[in-house]
Protein backbone atom coordinates (compact mmCIF):
# COMPACT_ATOMS: atom_id res chain seq x y z
CA UNK A 1 0.00 0.00 0.00
CA UNK A 2 1.26 3.48 -0.80
CA UNK A 3 0.71 6.56 0.86
CA UNK A 4 -0.14 8.89 -1.84
CA UNK A 5 -1.32 12.32 0.35
CA UNK A 6 -5.38 12.32 0.08
CA UNK A 7 -6.59 11.97 3.19
CA UNK A 8 -9.75 9.87 3.35
CA UNK A 9 -12.54 11.18 6.38
CA UNK A 10 -13.91 7.74 6.80
CA UNK A 11 -10.84 6.06 7.28
CA UNK A 12 -9.08 9.40 9.81
CA UNK A 13 -12.96 8.82 11.53
CA UNK A 14 -12.22 5.01 11.83
CA UNK A 15 -9.18 5.51 13.61
CA UNK A 16 -9.88 8.10 15.66
CA UNK A 17 -12.89 5.88 16.87
CA UNK A 18 -11.17 2.55 17.22
CA UNK A 19 -8.05 4.66 19.12
CA UNK A 20 -11.10 6.12 21.26
CA UNK A 21 -12.76 2.62 22.18
CA UNK A 22 -9.11 1.21 22.60
CA UNK A 23 -8.49 4.27 25.42
CA UNK A 24 -11.58 3.81 26.98
CA UNK A 25 -11.11 0.16 27.70
CA UNK A 26 -7.77 0.34 29.15
CA UNK A 27 -9.18 3.32 30.97
CA UNK A 28 -11.71 0.92 32.51
CA UNK A 29 -9.14 -1.61 33.23
CA UNK A 30 -6.84 0.60 35.01
CA UNK A 31 -9.96 2.25 37.07
CA UNK A 32 -10.22 -1.48 38.48
CA UNK A 33 -6.66 -0.26 40.58
CA UNK A 34 -8.00 1.01 43.90
CA UNK A 35 -5.16 3.66 44.30
CA UNK A 36 -5.39 5.11 40.94
CA UNK A 37 -8.82 5.58 40.73
CA UNK A 38 -8.65 7.21 43.91
CA UNK A 39 -5.93 9.24 43.33
CA UNK A 40 -5.98 10.15 39.93
CA UNK A 41 -8.67 11.63 37.66
CA UNK A 42 -10.54 9.24 34.94
CA UNK A 43 -10.07 12.38 32.46
CA UNK A 44 -6.02 13.08 33.66
CA UNK A 45 -5.43 8.75 33.05
CA UNK A 46 -7.66 9.09 29.39
CA UNK A 47 -5.65 11.87 28.34
CA UNK A 48 -2.19 10.16 29.41
CA UNK A 49 -2.97 6.79 27.64
CA UNK A 50 -4.43 9.25 24.35
CA UNK A 51 -0.67 10.83 24.46
CA UNK A 52 1.39 7.50 24.40
CA UNK A 53 -1.15 5.21 22.47
CA UNK A 54 -1.37 7.85 19.47
CA UNK A 55 1.98 8.33 18.72
CA UNK A 56 2.72 4.88 19.36
CA UNK A 57 0.01 3.55 16.99
CA UNK A 58 0.93 5.96 14.20
CA UNK A 59 4.46 5.52 14.31
CA UNK A 60 3.14 0.81 14.52
CA UNK A 61 1.63 2.11 11.04
CA UNK A 62 4.27 4.21 9.45
CA UNK A 63 6.50 1.40 9.80
CA UNK A 64 4.35 -1.39 8.82
CA UNK A 65 3.37 0.73 5.37
CA UNK A 66 7.22 1.65 5.25
CA UNK A 67 6.35 5.04 5.16
CA UNK A 68 8.87 7.88 5.82
CA UNK A 69 7.73 10.00 9.40
CA UNK A 70 7.94 13.42 8.97
CA UNK A 71 8.22 16.05 12.06
CA UNK A 72 4.38 17.35 11.28
CA UNK A 73 2.99 13.98 11.06
CA UNK A 74 4.25 13.00 14.40
CA UNK A 75 2.50 16.51 15.81
CA UNK A 76 -0.37 15.71 13.85
CA UNK A 77 -0.71 12.50 16.02
CA UNK A 78 -0.63 14.19 19.27
CA UNK A 79 -3.54 16.98 18.15
CA UNK A 80 -4.95 13.48 17.52
CA UNK A 81 -4.48 12.47 21.11
CA UNK A 82 -6.18 15.20 22.12
CA UNK A 83 -9.30 14.21 19.53
CA UNK A 84 -9.17 10.52 20.38
CA UNK A 85 -9.24 11.41 24.90
CA UNK A 86 -12.25 14.42 23.97
CA UNK A 87 -14.07 11.26 22.49
CA UNK A 88 -13.28 8.84 24.91
CA UNK A 89 -14.16 11.06 27.82
CA UNK A 90 -17.32 12.90 26.49
CA UNK A 91 -18.00 11.99 22.51
CA UNK A 92 -19.62 8.42 23.35
CA UNK A 93 -22.43 9.97 25.72
CA UNK A 94 -23.06 12.57 23.25
CA UNK A 95 -23.69 10.04 20.55
CA UNK A 96 -25.87 8.12 22.90
CA UNK A 97 -27.55 10.75 23.72
CA UNK A 98 -28.18 12.30 19.99
CA UNK A 99 -28.80 8.75 18.88
CA UNK A 100 -31.71 8.59 21.49
CA UNK A 101 -33.19 11.73 20.46
CA UNK A 102 -33.40 10.92 16.58
CA UNK A 103 -34.57 7.60 16.29
CA UNK A 104 -38.00 6.99 16.75
CA UNK A 105 -39.00 5.06 19.06
CA UNK A 106 -41.42 2.19 18.71
CA UNK A 107 -45.08 3.11 19.56
CA UNK A 108 -46.67 1.03 21.89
Amino acid sequence: MEFTGVIDVTKVALVIGAMAFLVSVITEALKKIKWLDHHVPTALTVIVLSLILCPLCFVAAMCYLKQPIEWYMVFASFVAAFIVALTAMDGWERIAALAERMIPKARK
